[in-house]
């Protein structure tokens, strides 16, 4: 599916291209949908013609790529960004990080990786992806969905921190807050939400959390 007025998936204001299929099964997952439902068939010369048509709408942003992951449909992926390119269109991914492709991280605009340590407590897969983000001088930023009482312990930021100063001196942490507004998708779904018992993230524990990360 395409969403035309994000001002929170890049910079300035974006046209978001969802694909469908993910390598992960997050709990908080807000696309459900992009898992369990079948996606629509499209080919990315009919898409990129789709998406020129709002080029006046974000010629101060762009369009970025989200999912699912899109780092599972390359060929596609790069045949997309090489038709907007050719356009004057700039290309974000948001991505889950945990696959290392050279040729899409150089196609991209920039980076918008989701951090997920929610359930994990090593940042292992994130190690090569960095790596190569960095090598390419590519723009990177990294977000992370704030559970409390899942990820929102002092020594899970603090980690938090240090993998991200470890490859981008001056990159910071964008926490997204905890929400249940995809509740309904998974009832829709007739599957169970994983987080359903969990309150949401209230904006005093995403000051906490930034003051904890910021001060390293």
């Amino acid at each position: 599916s395409v969403y035309c007025g994000s001002g929170v998936d890049g910079r300035g204001l974006r046209c978001v291209v969802f694909l469908s299929g993910c390598n992960l099964r997050c709990p908080f997952c807000h696309n459900p949908e992009t898992l369990f439902k079948r996606g629509i068939p499209t080919d990315s010369e009919m898409l990129a013609a789709k998406l020129k048509r709002y080029k006046s709408y974000f010629r101060r942003g762009g369009v970025t790529l989200s999912g699912g992951e899109p780092f599972l449909q390359k060929e596609f992926a790069l045949s997309l960004m090489s038709a907007l390119k050719k356009e004057g269109v700039g290309c974000c991914i948001e991505t889950n990080g945990q696959i290392t492709d050279p040729e899409l991280i150089a196609a991209a605009e920039s980076i918008v990786c989701d951090v997920k340590n929610q359930e994990e407590n090593g940042f292992f897969a994130y190690e090569a992806f960095f790596a190569e983000c960095a090598r390419q001088k590519k723009e990177v930023r990294v977000t992370n969905v704030l559970v409390p009482g899942i990820n929102d312990g002092v020594e899970k930021l603090v980690s938090l921190a240090a993998l991200v100063k470890k490859y981008f001196v001056k990159a910071a942490v964008k926490f997204l807050p905890f929400r249940k507004l995809c509740a309904e998708k998974y009832a829709e779904l007739g599957i169970p939400f994983p987080y359903a018992s969990l309150r949401e993230c209230e904006e005093s524990d995403v000051l906490r959390a930034e003051n904890i990360v910021n001060r390293l």
